[in-house]
């Protein structure tokens, strides 16, 4: 594959992308452009910051408030788990009722005694797939 960079100021950024045929590669370039127009903002303590996209391991909806878990904190974000799910973010996928977890961040999955399969996250955040979404998340886990 080719790349080429043309700075120029009197345009607006885009990214074009000539292929042959649709590949992940393609998928995962599209996904990276367009979370970069999306705008997150997390409070935490007093500190207000702007959430990159690709930082967040999961979002998490805990006692009516969505949180963004990015790395050991948690952001409070005034978006509703279900906004930031309509933004059909390609890197994540719904595993419960409160949680949307970057599949870039799993770092394993785990059975239990019980039959279900837990999410290990590579910040060590561990939360589990409902069984309604169980079908979904390995379908577009691969699995």
């Amino acid at each position: 594959m080719k790349c080429y960079t043309y700075i120029e100021k009197v345009d607006e950024e885009k990214v074009l992308i000539y292929a042959s045929e649709r590949t992940k590669l393609i998928d995962e370039i599209e996904s990276l452009v367009t979370s970069s127009d999306i705008n997150i903002t997390g409070t935490y303590n007093d500190e207000i910051i702007k959430i990159d996209i690709t930082d967040v391991s999961c979002f998490l909806s805990e006692n009516n408030k969505v949180f963004a878990l990015i790395n050991d904190k948690k952001y409070q974000i005034k978006q509703r788990l279900y906004q930031i799910e309509e933004m059909n973010l390609e890197s994540f996928i719904k595993i419960n009722q409160s949680c949307l977890a970057n599949k870039k961040k799993i770092k394993k999955f785990e059975s239990t005694i019980g039959g279900s399969l837990k999410v290990v996250f590579k910040n060590g955040y561990i939360d589990y797939i409902s069984r309604r979404e169980l079908k979904n998340v390995k379908q577009r886990m691969g699995l």
